[in-house]
């Protein structure tokens, strides 16, 4: 298997098993973060984020998306689609894992939640008030200023290992500035795949998975980093 396949997966796997399990001890039942809030989420993420890239890069892929938008719009600015498939298969398989492994972590405390939205919540994101239309155009914004973002970091050559660094507070302050809309998902394979997540697993009274709102972090991901593509190449920032 290509190396870079490989370092996509686990790095997504990496990315959503730390993120999605930081929601996990806000939300569940009985954990000693329970209640801690939502700077904790968005300082947990940004973090994350940083793990994930350099899991990416450390397990084969120099590239490190670890987002589908990411790498749609590295496709849409040099015009080569050929990594897309591939990378947007690894990397939503690597959420699906991610997924898997935070429930089988807090195994015992699905059970003495009774709250079916807060479950949920540690797979996927949800608006805060439900318009889908609204909610698209929320992560647009979120995912074109995070590939933008992401550009902007790459384009400054930054030393050796900072980059990942710099990405991950890129993510916090898309979370602490824009995120209380939708959550923030800003990356299709980290919705997608816990999402898939949610739907196959024995969780104790989880209730049904929202496939009415999941194209909304796909479609609004994609469309964002498509946008984003445009941008860059327009203004040559790489």
């Amino acid at each position: 298997m290509d190396k870079r396949l490989i370092g996509e997966f686990m790095g997504t796997m990496m990315l959503v098993l730390l993120g999605n399990g930081i929601v996990a001890n806000l939300v569940l039942k009985k954990t000693k973060g329970e209640g801690s809030g939502w700077i904790v989420i968005v300082f947990g993420w940004t973090l994350a984020v940083m793990a994930g890239v350099f899991t990416a890069i450390a397990c084969g892929s120099p590239d490190a998306h670890i987002n589908p938008a990411v790498t749609m719009a590295f496709a849409v600015s040099t015009g080569d689609f050929s990594k897309f498939l591939p990378y947007l298969v690894a990397q939503t398989l690597g959420g699906l894992v991610g997924g898997i492994l935070v429930w089988l972590h807090f195994l015992p405390h699905w059970g003495e939640t009774p709250d079916k939205g807060a479950k949920l919540a540690v797979f996927s994101t949800g608006p805060s008030i439900r318009n889908l239309g609204w909610a698209t155009l929320c992560e647009i914004i979120g995912t074109f200023a995070l590939v933008v973002g992401i550009a902007c970091v790459v384009s400054t050559k930054p030393a050796p290992g900072l980059a990942p660094f710099l990405i991950g507070g890129l993510v916090g302050t898309i979370g602490a500035g824009l995120g209380g809309t939708t959550g923030f998902a800003i990356n299709p394979a980290r919705d997608l795949g816990p999402r898939i997540a949610h739907a196959i697993l024995p969780i104790p009274g989880k209730g049904d998975s929202d496939w009415g709102y999941a194209p909304v972090p796909v479609l609004g991901g994609l469309i964002g980093g498509a946008l984003a593509g445009l941008f860059i190449q327009a203004l040559h920032i790489l």
